[in-house]
């Protein structure tokens, strides 16, 4: 697979120009980006998928919910359905994607919504929200966000990746200039502060930018469909982890830091399940998952044994407050303008 991605280099040259050169009409106002007169948010990345956007969004969510009404716009990946939907709990993850139903359920009082057009959902959500949250926006550049968040993984940074099909990059490194705040997510737990700062130096930073390292939290309880249980609960149990996210390899160091038993059934990130494999798991004792995957198996396997364990976004070195405070600043300075 690496040699077929290095012999698709020219490709990846050739991508690489297009992307840039759109980013160039953009950035030089040929091209228009739309904006609105609410504070809108952008989490995004530059790389495909698994840098920690949904526990960011969640972050944010959990920051500024106490202030503002706060609506949640996802163009809803890989759902069936098409155009402008707002997402309602009962609502499956085939008709609104896997990431947004997982939003509305955690958090019922947000709008949450899916739609391809981020223009058109925004002009719809704006007559009932204060603040938009823009989940994997960044390339998205016909909406001028007010704050952009760029989510870089610390196994993988954007400065060391290339551009697609050779790489993982959906544009060019140079991209990360838009950005007002770059994290540095996944980061382990125990992490010497002398490579933290070494990222910090090699990472360009423009003047008007600020950066983070965050790490991944994991719950202390598991849920199901009818209860929750302690994390403890997994001691001395069988069980099968099912993934389909795109980085399953901190959730399984994890498990088996913990010394759990069990197997691990790994799948694409936002795997929709065939009904083969859908029976091959109601076979399974006991499921672990996470709580992406469970939005896509809850209503496909029938029995209590299939539970999640949630993740949250923390952010480390003592700086946590001070990121949230810069959130909330740059919110109100919006309302003031």
């Amino acid at each position: 697979m690496k040699t077929l991605r290095t012999l698709l280099f020219p490709f990846a040259v050739l991508y690489g120009w297009v992307t840039g050169f759109r980013n160039y009409l953009y950035n030089k106002n040929i091209l228009k980006s739309t904006e609105f007169n609410l504070p809108i948010i952008c989490v995004g990345n530059l790389s495909t998928g698994g840098t920690g956007k949904s526990p960011m969004i969640e972050f944010l969510i959990e920051t500024l919910q106490n202030d503002y009404k706060i609506a949640v716009l996802s163009r809803g990946y890989k759902r069936k359905t098409s155009g402008y939907l707002e997402v309602l709990p009962s609502h499956t993850a085939e008709e609104t994607g896997d990431e947004p139903l997982q939003f509305k359920k955690k958090f019922p009082n947000v709008t949450v919504a899916v739609c391809a057009d981020r223009r058109t959902g925004i002009k719809q959500l704006q007559k009932k929200t204060e603040v938009i949250l823009l989940d994997d926006a960044f390339q998205h550049r016909k909406v001028k966000a007010d704050t952009n968040i760029l989510l870089t993984p610390f196994h993988d940074l954007y400065i060391n990746d290339y551009m697609l099909p050779t790489g993982d990059l959906r544009e060019p490194r140079s991209g990360a200039k838009r950005a007002d705040i770059i994290v540095i997510t996944k980061c382990p737990t125990k992490v010497p502060y002398s490579k933290l700062q070494e990222i910090e130096f090699v990472i360009p930073l423009q003047n008007h930018q600020k950066i983070y390292f965050s790490t991944i939290g994991y719950d202390d309880t598991i849920y199901g469909k009818a209860e929750s249980l302690p994390l403890d609960y997994l001691i001395d149990k069988k069980f099968t982890l099912v993934t389909g996210i795109a980085n399953p390899k901190p959730l399984v160091d994890f498990m088996k830091n913990k010394n759990f038993q069990f197997t691990h059934m790994k799948y694409a990130d936002h795997h929709h399940f065939s009904s083969e494999e859908i029976e091959r798991l109601k076979k399974e004792e006991l499921i672990l998952t996470t709580e992406k995957d469970f939005m896509r198996l809850q209503h496909k396997i029938d029995k209590f044994a299939l539970y999640y364990l949630p993740i949250t976004t923390k952010i480390k070195n003592g700086q946590e407050q001070y990121f949230k405070e810069s959130i909330l600043k740059r919110v109100e300075a919006k309302f003031k303008n």
